[in-house]
Order: C-alpha cells, then structure tokens, then sequence
C-alpha cells in the first residue's frame, strides 16, 4: 500500500459549494408517515384545547406531539423503545428550560441555557443516531420555552400536558404494527437490494461506480442493522437475511448478479406478501447472522467534540447578537445557529443557505396566510395542521422546502396566546434568520476540526486490519464458517466507516492533506477480499482459483 503524499506547507482552503444546494430531489418513500404521524397527534390535544379555550397551553402539547416525528425508518422493537428515549429527551430539556424561566428573567442568562441544551441535545442526538429530525425539533421546544412567562408552580402541569401528548405520539407511531408489523425491516432490505442492484448496473456500463458501491454497502449496512433491532430471530427475518446476503454478494461480485432478480425481490417486499425466498448455496441459514459492529456510545461521542463546541458557542453568540439587535425572540436565531451544524463545514455552509433561503420564502407564505388564520382560532388550528403536514411533504426532497412550511407554522405558534401583527412577527424572523445563521457559520469556521485527518488514519487503520484478518482466514484450510461470516461483515462495515469518515473530513476547512490515495487503495484491496472470502463461503461460483483477487474490479 502505498504512503502518504507529504502534508502541504498550509492547510489546503476548500471551497464551499453553490452549485446544488437548492436542488430537489426525490421524496422519501416514507414521506406520508411521519406527514401523517404529526397531524394525528397534533390535532387531538389542540382542538381539545380550543374547545376549551386554553390554546394558550399548545405550546406544550406540540412539545410532546412532535415526537411523533422520529424514529419511523426503526422495526417496531426498537421504535417502541427509541420513541421512550425521545419523548423522555424532550421532557428533560423542557423541564430544564421551564425551571430556568421561572428562576430568572435575564435574557443573557435564558440564551446561555438555550446554547447549552442545544448543544447537549446535538450530541445525543448524533451519538445514539436517532436519525431525522435530530436536535432540531428538541431545541426549538426547549428553546421557545425558555422565553415563555413561567412559575415554578406552573412547571409540574406544563410538563403534565407534555407528558402525556407525548404518550399519545407514542401509540400514534406504534399504530402501524398492528397492520404491517415487519414493514421497517421489509423496507430497509428492499433498499439494500435496489442499492446493490444500481451498482451493477454501473459496473456493467462502465461508469463511474465507487460511489454507487459506497452507498449499496451503506445501505447494506442499514437493513443489518435494522434485522438486528428487531428482538428474537423469526421465519419473516431468517429469509430478510438472506436477501441481505444476496445484496452483499451482488457487491462483492458484481459482474455475477442478476440486477433485475434484485429489484424483483425488492418489489416483492411491497406490501405484507410473503417474503421471497433467495437459497444460500453451501452456506446454512444459521451462519448468515448479521454481526453488530456499531460501536459503543461513548466511543462515538468523542469524535462529537467539536461539534459540541460549535453548537454551543455558535447558538450562543447568535442569541446574544439577537438581544444585542433589540429582537424579542432571540430564540429564533439560537434555533436556526443549532439546525445548521452538520458533519463538516461544506454540510453546514449548504444548510445555512438552505435554512435562509427557506425562511424567507415562508415569512412570505405567513404574509399570504396571516388574513385567513386571524379569522379565528380554529382556522388558526387548521393551518398549523395543514403546515406541519406540508413540512414533512417537503423536507425529504430538500431542506428549504421544508422550511417553507415549518416558518409560518412556528409564526402561527406565536399566536396560539393571541393574534400578534404580522409585520413584526416577519421581520423579527427574518433578521433572526440571517443573524443565526450568520453568526452561527463563522462560530462553525472558528471552531476546527482538526481531528477529522486523524480518524481518517484509525478508519484506515481498521480496514487495513480487517482485510488482514479476513485474509488470514482464508488462507487456513478450515477457517470455520462462522468465524469467515464475522470477519467478511466486520470487513464489509470497516470499509463503510471508511467511506464516511473520508467523506466527511474532506467537507472540512483549515486541515492537512487527506491520504485519498491510500483509502481509494484500501478500499479496493477491501472489496477484492470481499469477494473471494463470499466465493469461500459458497456464495459465488467457484471459479477455482480462491485467490483474493477474484470478483471485484478495482
């Protein structure tokens, strides 16, 4: 393998991207469910409110309905016990941001918290991978509460109401089961099998196909994963499994699949048919166990520091230049400093103008809208319904679009206490916008990440291990299935950790050259081991030579 080119005298400057970041891309296959998720658990608690004439307390029922937001990609197991995490996060930084309130009334001091929370709450939400819509909802919720006149004897019932909403969100996600109880892990299969169909489709045109592999091994990686959280081992996910198999041999070997028998099987999964059944040559059914190789928490939370830093010192700072501005809602430009941070700063830099572009768009929707809302309380209630639906629509096929939606529908939150007039309400959010997402970039820039060059080292450091160890056992006569299954997992999931690690440290500003060369080799020499060990354990042709070097062009 060959070394690495010597660092340049200065950190390399990388430039941010234009071209794309507004582009609109395909929904999520999934779209409607949390679309319709939200609006059942939304409506129930606020409509009861409205006939009761107390719509000034939805402010805590969307707190816990908006948890019906997450975790809907997760088979029902571990739905049912990552949606508890959630809903128990959200309590605790409402909890917080409600006692801060009633302790104090200095808004320095409220948006210190604010940055605070938001901070904790990036990092858990990352380091656990409770997946879309990460911190950003949980912040909003904390951070709005924060400047909402509070007492300390009010707190026990805000957090009552919270409480139980987010029950009801709970039995709103959980629902599904009852009619579809293996649709998750049907669905994350299906993605692996049309992942790894779409590379060889571009193995076999020729074209360009490192990043199609990368993301049928990520998708891959996903549907294991997804098996894996299901409990105990039943018929339905023994023949998921082997589908998984199928797809990693399609990857290994992509020269042998049949893509089209690979996006049969995925269409097959549609619906609640029968699962196909793909036969597993010379391997038994018992020894294609998917292996979990995640990583522990506090091993994912290290590299999560600089984020950390990022998101606090960034939320800060904005609030504080929003106080310092005379804004009344300071909490709108911590919350848009805490959505930008992303893995690196070309993630962030495009949310930032992904973020703006998306306010300012929907404080002119809010103008449009404003009339008809002010009508009546009801049809307030109706368009913060029909907002919160548009919002998950939209946000899959770019995050402005999104945003487009979840501006008015946080504008119409505001006036849940009472009508407020529009014209303040729009240039308070927009100046907030551009001052959190301003002020939030630069603390992004300030903040490096000097460490992404060193993990990219480790992830290479572990490929390079894996491929040794998977090699290993190739050479002995008798390595035992087992053992050769474990270590062509562990060898499949070092190579996508590889991937992303190097995806995302080349997003970062101000660092030493990344050793391309060597990952592009090592993950070459990776995938060819890839190969020969799935051809040792039967799962190829065997074309008689066992050498590693089978089944994979580079």
């Amino acid at each position: 393998m060959s070394s690495a080119n010597p660092p340049p005298a200065s950190p390399p400057v990388r430039r941010l991207p234009l071209a794309g970041v507004l582009r609109v891309g395909r929904p999520s296959e999934i779209w409607f469910k949390p679309a319709l998720s939200v609006v059942a658990s939304i409506a129930p608690p606020n409509l009861t409110l409205l006939a009761l004439g107390r719509l000034d307390l939805a402010m805590y029922t969307m707190a816990g309905a908006l948890c019906a937001l997450y975790a809907h990609n997760r088979p029902y197991a571990a739905r049912a016990v990552t949606l508890v995490w959630v809903v128990l996060g959200m309590l605790g930084g409402l909890a917080v941001a409600l006692v801060a309130a009633s302790l104090t009334g200095s808004a320095v001091v409220l948006v210190t918290v604010g940055a605070l929370l938001a901070a904790a709450q990036k990092v858990l939400c990352d380091a656990t991978r409770v997946g879309p819509p990460g911190n950003v909802v949980l912040t909003f919720v904390s951070s709005a509460s924060l400047f909402a006149p509070q007492t300390l004897a009010q707190v026990p019932g805000h957090l009552a109401l919270a409480a139980v909403t987010g029950a009801w969100a709970w039995l709103v996600c959980m629902a599904p089961a009852l009619v579809r109880p293996h649709g998750p892990e049907r669905r994350a299969t299906a993605g692996a099998l049309k992942a790894a169909a779409a590379y060889a489709d571009a193995f076999a045109t020729g074209e360009d196909h490192a990043r199609a592999r990368a993301a049928g091994y990520a998708a891959v990686q996903a549907a294991w994963q997804s098996l894996l959280s299901t409990g105990a081992p039943s018929r339905t996910r023994r023949a998921l499994e082997r589908l998984v198999v199928r797809a990693e041999v399609a990857l290994a070997a992509p020269a042998e699949s049949d893509a089209g028998r690979l996006r049969a099987w995925a269409r097959a999964l549609r619906g609640t048919g029968p699962v196909p059944q793909a036969g597993l040559p010379r391997a038994a059914a018992d020894e294609l166990l998917g292996v979990d190789a995640a990583r522990s928490l506090w091993t994912r939370l290290g590299p999560l520091t600089p984020l950390a830093v990022r998101t606090a010192l960034g939320c800060a700072l904005a609030g504080y230049a929003s106080l310092a501005l005379g804004i009344g809602r300071p909490y709108w430009a911590l919350v848009t400093a805490a959505s930008l941070y992303q893995a690196n700063i070309a993630l962030t830099w495009s949310r930032a103008v992904q973020r703006v572009v998306g306010n300012v768009v929907g404080v002119l929707v809010f103008a449009a809208v404003a009339p008809l809302a002010h009508l009546d309380q009801a049809v307030l209630v109706l368009c913060c319904l029909a907002f919160s639906f548009g919002a998950e629509v939209l946000i899959s096929r770019n995050y402005w679009l999104g945003s487009v939606c979840v501006t008015p529908m946080a504008l119409l939150i505001t006036e849940f206490a009472g009508f407020q007039e529009p014209g303040e309400l729009m240039t308070e959010r927009v100046v907030d916008t551009v001052v959190g997402a301003l002020v939030g970039f630069v603390a992004a820039v300030a903040v490096t990440n000097r460490r992404a060059g060193d993990r990219v080292e480790r992830a290479l450091t572990t490929a390079d291990r894996a491929r040794e160890h998977a090699a290993r056992l190739l050479a002995e006569p008798d390595p035992g299935a087992a053992a050769l299954e474990s270590a062509r997992r562990g060898l499949a999931v070092a190579l996508v950790d590889l991937r992303a690690t190097a995806d995302a440290a080349a997003g970062e500003w101000w660092q030493r050259a990344l050793p391309q060369e060597r990952v592009v080799l090592a993950e070459q020499s990776g995938h060819r081991t890839l190969a020969a060990t799935a051809r040792r354990q039967g799962l190829l042709p065997d074309r008689g030579t066992g050498t590693e070097t089978e089944g994979a062009r580079p």
